[in-house]
């Protein structure tokens, strides 16, 4: 998500922001400013004219970092300390996932949808006054849920409310532009948002009639499988390209280097079919849990994702940072769904133990590629670099292992290093990206401008 053809937000004036003063280098590298009286104050965060509005993927990549640590903090802490969790409906395992897909999970696809799809269909960005009502709903829905324990009926109807009201919202702003795209070629954002609307009223009135909602929670997660597949097919174009462009420059031209010319494409039909096996395999599972049937669609789901890493296969500009790590996303759903089937079939392996895989691995890791290449990158900053990147990548896929691991071997070391390993992870992300959040940017750029080209000799 790189042009940087698109028009400046029309929310963002020149009266809007105060003009930061020049930057330190220190501080142009971390996407701030130098420290003076011009730094907008914490008080003002709301207000539209703080810079975590100059684009939508700011506030909810933010939450998404903060809920990211904190939610998994409070979970490590209730397991092996005892501390309390809210009170929900369903218990605590039920606060956990709903924690992991509609507070943090759906901070990301929220941050994501709204930047991507200006971007895809060349229109402006999204208004900064809708965005901030999207922002509170998502807080609101926090607030809500944990509070359905104390008041069930109406914290219960508010948290759904808030969630049912942001995800129309983001159909709302959403639908008119991929719906007015000539080729219609992204429609797929729209039909994964409608489900995860779908999904979330499902486990909303179920927890209302007081009736296990978890088997909701679980169809969640399958669409979020499917739209993170759909979402890399977009990124991945120009990731992995970038990389066999930057690869080839520190190649000689001889004919022993030409093999490194191809380029790579996202074929369609893998992705569909990849899609398709993940859908059926999370329909099968919602409506007869446990059983065969699943069983196999879950490993033809694994099946179907390990060809389409196939596409993935450029050679050495493969084990480039970004490329490695969105590569990574795939074979954790790969490994995930493998496990998951052949636990089903009855094998001696938990079931937990590939569902960890998807949680921790692929949606864990997924967002934080996508929060470091999209927060860098539209916010006027060289996403490359940067040594903690995939350092906290590295974090991430060791936890999932370890999570997955736990079930076979020393549940009580473990498990707790998995969730450190989380958590150091997006503590990492945070102490280098929050700052690039909630200060302006330093290189003229407005809105969610991509990175811009460097000035030529005569300044322009």
């Amino acid at each position: 998500m790189d042009r940087h053809r698109l028009k400046p937000a029309p929310f963002v004036a020149s009266s809007a922001t105060p003009p930061a003063p020049p930057a330190t280098p220190d501080a142009a590298a971390g996407g701030g400013q130098a420290p003076g009286p011009a730094a907008p104050q914490a008080w003002r965060v709301w207000r539209l004219a703080h810079p975590v509005w100059l684009c939508a993927f700011r506030p909810f990549f933010a939450f998404a970092a903060l809920s990211a640590v904190g939610l998994m903090a409070a979970w490590a802490a209730f397991l092996w300390l005892g501390w309390p969790l809210p009170g929900v409906p369903g218990g605590p395992f039920a606060w956990h996932a709903h924690e992991l897909l509609l507070g943090f999970g759906l901070a990301a696809v929220a941050g994501f949808a709204l930047t991507a799809v200006p971007e895809f269909t060349e229109t402006p960005a999204f208004p900064a006054a809708a965005v901030r009502w999207l922002a509170l709903l998502w807080l609101l829905g926090r607030a809500a849920f944990w509070a359905s324990g104390a008041w069930p009926r109406p914290a219960l109807a508010l948290a759904a409310a808030c969630h049912l009201a942001l995800l129309g919202g983001l159909l709302a702003l959403l639908a008119p532009r991929l719906w007015r795209d000539p080729q219609r070629r992204h429609l797929s954002f729209l039909w994964a948002i409608v489900l995860l609307a779908l999904t979330a009223a499902g486990f909303y009135a179920d927890a209302w009639r007081g009736q296990p909602a978890t088997r909701w929670l679980h169809a969640m997660l399958g669409v979020l499988m499917a739209l993170i597949v759909v979402a890399m097919s977009r990124i991945s174009m120009r990731v992995v390209n970038a990389s066999i462009e930057e690869h080839e420059a520190r190649l000689s031209s001889s004919a022993d280097d030409a093999s490194e010319a191809a380029r790579y494409l996202a074929r369609p039909p893998r992705r569909h079919l990849a899609v398709i096996c993940i859908t059926l395999f999370t329909a099968a599972q919602w409506l007869q849990p446990g059983g065969h049937v699943s069983a196999w669609l879950a490993l033809a789901s694994a099946c179907a994702m390990l060809n389409l890493m196939g596409d993935w296969h450029v050679g050495r500009a493969l084990w480039r940072r970004w490329p490695l790590m969105l590569y990574t996303v795939y074979a954790c759903m790969a490994a995930g769904y493998a496990l998951t089937g052949a636990a089903l079939l009855g094998g001696a392996i938990h079931a937990n133990a590939g569902l960890h895989l998807l949680t921790t691995g692929a949606l864990g890791l997924g967002i934080y590629g996508v929060i470091c290449i999209a927060g860098y990158t539209h916010s006027g900053l060289d996403k490359d670099g940067r040594a903690w990147a995939p350092l906290g990548a590295a974090l991430l896929a060791a936890s999932a292992v370890l999570r997955a691991a736990a079930y076979a071997h020393a549940p009580h070391l473990l498990m707790p290093a998995a969730a450190l390993l989380w958590c150091a992870a997006f503590a990492l992300m945070g102490a280098y990206m929050l700052p690039v959040f909630l200060r302006p940017r330093t290189d003229g750029g407005a809105g969610c401008d991509g990175v811009l080209p460097p000035p030529t000799q005569n300044g322009t």
